[in-house]
């Protein structure tokens, strides 16, 4: 017998061992495949969401699949993507869907990628102007395989979306650029309107559940972001129920400040799959409206807080909630 593998890397059906028996898929997660399955919390009524399927979403599915294009709100398995899809509001991934990082909490597939397609940014500006978006969301996988992470893909990107959709604001969520040197410049050069890179998770979970990643080296970046070009907004996200403490919370959040960032997302962790990292608990929203309070009292322009909080939810309103709080500081 064959068994055939889903996307999630699960036993789905057997087949006859014949040659006319479909191949065993690629798994999805292979790194994963030897970790001990944990249980899969059932979720508290606060994180349930309508399954998608209503006109809005069709059209944008459509309009994605036609061009070719990857979405993070399908391959991070978004729950959102019902609403954000109807309202005509998707986040795009480039550089593939093959991340060569293993991260315990990310349903993103891993391996080693394809080869850049180099046709992808014109798509991609192509694609932001026929949906009419007066805000995008740029996201990638990880490259580690290339000798800028990425960088210069993510500008020509930024910059086919300024040529094709002029009026559009661009926010980008990047990779790192861990040991890619000059990397980081490239992209903020490319000046994207917000410009986020997420902690993720606190310093002491690194080791499991972002083990490619370095805490400071993420925080470093966000600075550094600052330092070249004032005139950015930063932001960056953590999810909760990973484990970690209020207090942590708190300190990350401090560290944030200290790098000058703007902007701060805390969501729930959900887990995608058995093989992934367990959820320690469901935060309750009372504790996420105070996470939101203690946020906006350290001095963050902008603060989104709660269950179903993600990177990119809301992120066009939020982008002009962000301006007019900067333009009421500066107006003091």
């Amino acid at each position: 017998m064959v068994t055939i593998i889903n996307r999630l890397g699960n036993a789905a059906v057997s087949a006859p061992d014949t040659e006319a028996a479909p191949a065993v898929r690629e798994l999805r997660h292979p790194e994963k495949q030897n970790r001990p399955e944990s249980p899969i919390l059932k979720k508290p009524d606060w994180l349930r969401v309508k399954a998608p399927g209503s006109a809005g979403y069709n059209e944008t599915r459509k309009i994605v699949r036609d061009a070719k294009l990857v979405t993070v709100c399908e391959e991070a398995a978004c729950p959102n993507i019902g609403e954000c899809w109807t309202k005509n509001h998707a986040t795009l991934m480039i550089m593939g869907d093959t991340c060569t990082r293993a991260c315990a909490f990310c349903n993103v597939k891993t391996g080693m990628p394809a080869a850049l397609d180099m046709d992808e940014p014109n798509r991609v500006g192509m694609t932001v102007a026929k949906m009419g978006l007066s805000h995008v969301v740029i996201t990638s996988v990880d490259r580690d395989d290339l000798s800028d992470g990425g960088a210069q893909h993510f500008a020509e990107v930024i910059r086919q979306i300024r040529l094709q959709s002029p009026k559009t604001t661009i926010e980008i969520l990047t990779p790192d650029f861990l040991r890619k040197d000059g990397a980081a410049e490239i992209v903020i050069d490319a000046k994207p309107d917000v410009f986020n890179h997420n902690l993720e998770t606190v310093p002491r979970n690194y080791l499991k559940i972002r083990p490619g990643a370095r805490y400071y080296h993420s925080l470093r970046l966000l600075e550094r972001v600052k330092e070249r070009d004032p005139q950015q907004f930063t932001k960056s996200g953590i999810m909760v129920g990973l484990g970690e403490s209020k207090e942590e919370v708190m300190q990350v959040m401090d560290d944030m400040r200290s790098a000058g960032v703007d902007f701060i997302t805390i969501g729930q962790y959900l887990q995608p799959t058995r093989k992934h990292a367990a959820i320690d608990r469901f935060v309750s929203p009372d504790e996420f409206k105070a996470y939101e309070s203690i946020a906006r009292a350290k001095g963050f322009l902008m603060v989104s807080s709660s269950p179903l909080t993600r990177s990119s939810h809301h992120a066009g309103e939020d982008f002009e909630r962000l301006r007019t709080a900067r333009a009421a500081l500066a107006g003091r």
